[in-house]
């Protein structure tokens, strides 16, 4: 790793600045990078690019979406249906970037959690099933899952060999990143309701 002296550094950030910029920001004043243009930076073109996590996850419950196809019943009677589904929660970010462990940023993230947290972070996590639903006469059935996630926040620090946009170091405030939780687990829901008059007109 390229050093530079200290004197130099201190100069960069009491003369040039530490600029901040938040997550959510587009641009900057002065011509500024995009948060997007500093992130692409990171480990690809910085001497140091570091993600330091704020507090403990945030668990949380995501809302509830249907899962597999739903089930019609056209019988007089009841009826106990079986529905294969299959789903995927993947992470997202407060920037919109794709931050897959191939990017520079997303591979720092990855290890910053995993250091933390004692947790490998996972981009995505796939749950299949087949549950049962009961719908009555004319009734249409259908499954639902609420995957449990996490939510954490924190800044990315870059450090860069030379002057980027006129400073040497950058922040990223209010950086936050959702994705499955650890051994990630969901509440599945059965539903039914009563049949609209065209699928009633659609039965057999």
């Amino acid at each position: 790793m390229r050093t530079r002296p200290v004197r130099a550094l201190l100069a960069s950030a009491s003369v040039a600045g530490a600029m901040i910029l938040p997550a959510t920001g587009t641009a900057t004043a002065d011509d500024g990078p995009t948060v997007r243009e500093l992130l692409e930076k990171c480990d690809n073109g910085t001497d140091v690019c570091e993600f330091h996590p704020e507090g403990e996850p945030e668990y949380f419950t995501a809302d509830a979406e249907q899962v597999g196809d739903p089930v019609y019943n056209c019988t007089p009677g009841p009826q106990r249906s079986s529905v294969a589904w299959s789903d995927t929660t993947s992470q997202s970010n407060s920037v919109g970037l794709s931050m897959t462990t191939e990017a520079g940023f997303g591979k720092v993230f990855a290890v910053s959690y995993e250091q933390n947290y004692e947790h490998t972070w996972e981009e995505s996590h796939t749950e299949s099933q087949t549950t049962f639903v009961t719908t009555g006469s004319h009734q249409v059935g259908w499954v639902e899952r609420a995957a449990q996630m996490q939510r954490v926040r924190g800044t990315y620090e870059l450090h860069f060999p030379d002057e980027f946009h006129d400073h040497y170091i950058w922040y990223v405030h209010d950086f936050e990143v959702t994705g499955p939780a650890p051994e990630p687990s969901s509440a599945v829901s059965q539903h039914a309701r009563d049949m609209t008059r065209e699928e009633l007109d659609a039965c057999p």
